[in-house]
């Protein structure tokens, strides 16, 4: 049966709206065993029920303080590790249980930068077979035509051709992320999940990387999670940003509205521990007390309120739901909207 007028101009809409990324409810508990019998005393409830979504062309900064979970959320996003709660979904398709022969031909649309660009490259292969690894194992093209499109994503990502017979320790820390790069480019991917990008590299190079992400991001319309506890960076390369504390998100907005009114006490001592480039600019600097919990034994309540300089007694007993309280902007908080 043909199809029915303007069904193909629907289809192409609905496309538009179907978010690349969608999580709800994802939880990661690890469990703690202990004794001979390695008997389960505990979980470590890495993440604790994360819920976003990610469009095609969009960036979505995810920040916190080291042990938030950040980097246990982009490792479930892949399917690298099992959940153990929630949904994920990649382009409309649910993968959250799928086995692995199922979850393959999705793997082609989701790939990952990681942090530390020397240690994820393996430095008995050559750049150039690091690129063409993923072409090989999905069994794209002949073996000539896999070198044509290394060469041409080593020239996408301001490497030369000539260069795909070096190896990883003949690069600088920046041409090692470029390769990663590459790489992660070689599947024509909808997603990149980026682990801290950047973090390893001297701050003369950060820039150059971001920015060619953006590039790439606006000439491929590719949908970025990009972790890092950066703020600095984060602003200038997302367009909505995610705050964790303990495995969940305390407060969401885009970039203009969370650095302009944070609602959230843990983003505004986020925001205010930014250095400034300026000495002779002065800022009240909020310094929060004590350590982070252990995600082995959380308090009770809101998850913030044994460092907040705000607690309230409902505080310590009612954990706070991530509302949103201003279009595209949500926060995890009794006391919101403060300032209002």
């Amino acid at each position: 049966m043909p199809d029915a007028p303007g069904s193909e101009r629907e289809d192409a809409a609905l496309a538009a709206t179907v978010p690349v990324l969608e999580v709800h409810g994802l939880k990661k508990h690890f469990p703690v065993r202990k004794g001979l019998l390695r008997r389960t005393t505990g979980h470590v409830r890495a993440v604790d029920g994360v819920s976003f979504a990610i469009a095609a062309g969009e960036t979505l900064g995810l920040v916190g303080e080291s042990g938030c979970g950040k980097s246990t959320v982009a490792r479930l996003v892949l399917r690298l590790i099992e959940p153990s709660a929630g949904e994920i979904k990649l382009n409309g398709s649910d993968i959250t249980r799928l086995d692995k022969a199922s979850l393959r031909p999705h793997r082609r649309q989701m790939q990952i930068i990681f942090q530390d660009p020397f240690a994820s490259l393996n430095p008995r292969m050559s750049a150039g077979d690091i690129v063409g690894e993923p072409l090989k194992v999905h069994g794209i093209g002949e073996a000539h035509e896999r070198e044509g499109r290394v060469a041409a994503l080593f020239e996408q990502v301001g490497l030369r051709p000539a260069q795909m017979r070096g190896f990883p320790h003949q690069f600088s820390g920046g041409q090692r992320q470029r390769i990663c790069i590459a790489r992660a480019l070689a599947l024509n991917p909808d997603l990149i999940v980026a682990d801290e990008p950047v973090s390893a590299l001297d701050v003369s190079i950060q820039a150059q990387v971001v920015n060619l992400m953006m590039a790439l991001q606006r000439e491929k319309r590719l949908a970025y999670l990009f972790i890092a506890h950066d703020l600095a960076v984060v602003a200038h390369i997302s367009h909505r940003i995610a705050v964790m504390y303990l495995g969940r998100i305390v407060e969401y907005a885009d970039k203009a509205a969370l650095f302009q009114r944070p609602l959230h006490p843990y983003t505004e001592a986020l925001i205010a521990a930014v250095p400034v480039p300026d000495p002779k600019l002065k800022r009240v600097k909020r310094l929060l007390p004590g350590d982070v919990p252990s995600p082995v034994n959380p308090p009770s309540g809101c998850p913030f309120h044994t460092r907040c300089p705000y607690v309230e007694p409902r505080c310590r007993i009612e954990t706070p739901l991530l509302e949103e309280v201003d279009p595209g902007h949500g926060v995890a908080c009794h006391l919101h909207p403060r300032g209002a």
